[in-house]
């Protein structure tokens, strides 16, 4: 490995919580630092992706089957291994994670869309991507490829239920089947399945129904 690429690495690799942060998650290697650009990191990325320390996840233009066919190649999220580690990153304390706390209220964001993506990634039957319209007013959060359909899957933290984009997206391109995972019980409603997030691994048995 050449000796330049280290220290990208390390910068990227230390990058990655605040961008998981954003409410726009899409990975900007300008934010790395001033005037970075893909050209730079791009080695580091693959470095990190191949080590399987960090998931890279692209974006669709359009959820049609095969959805690698319709990769956005500019636009991509980055995700770490796993919850402990990315909490170990932000050094976020235990006690924290067990009480409400209202100052961690936008960072339970990320880590509950983080979970969900590294459950997701358990599956050698699913890949897994993410849309957003062209003008970025409407994001699902994951895209799940079956081989066969595609299902769009909404993550929400809290009990808040309201799901806007997956809503959208149903209006516009009446999937099979949608799933909203957050912290509720499990419920059949007339467009969608919400599954409780400690349960999202039961995603590929509803596909198969």
């Amino acid at each position: 490995m050449p000796n330049e690429v280290i220290p990208r690495i390390r910068m990227l690799w230390n990058n990655i919580p605040n961008q998981l942060n954003k409410e726009n998650k899409k990975f900007i290697y300008g934010l790395i630092k001033e005037g970075a650009r893909a050209k730079e990191y791009e080695l580091a990325m693959l470095w990190l992706i191949d080590c399987g320390l960090i998931y890279k996840v692209q974006r669709v233009t359009a959820p049609n089957l095969p959805l690698k066919a319709y990769e956005d190649l500019k636009a991509f999220k980055l995700f770490m291994l796993d919850v402990g580690l990315l909490s170990c990153m932000v050094r976020l304390n235990q006690s924290v994670l067990l009480n409400e706390n209202e100052l961690f209220k936008e960072f339970k964001g990320t880590l509950t869309e983080q979970y969900v993506l590294q459950q997701l990634k358990t599956s050698n039957q699913l890949e897994t991507y993410y849309w957003t319209n062209n003008r970025g007013s409407a994001e699902i959060d994951f895209l799940v490829d079956t081989g066969e359909i595609i299902v769009p899957v909404e993550v929400k933290a809290e009990t808040n239920l309201k799901a806007k984009s997956l809503k959208s997206y149903f209006e516009k391109f009446d999937p099979s089947i949608s799933i909203r995972t957050a912290m509720t019980d499990y419920k059949r409603e007339s467009w969608l399945i919400n599954i409780p997030l400690w349960a999202i691994k039961v995603l590929e048995n509803e596909v198969k129904k």
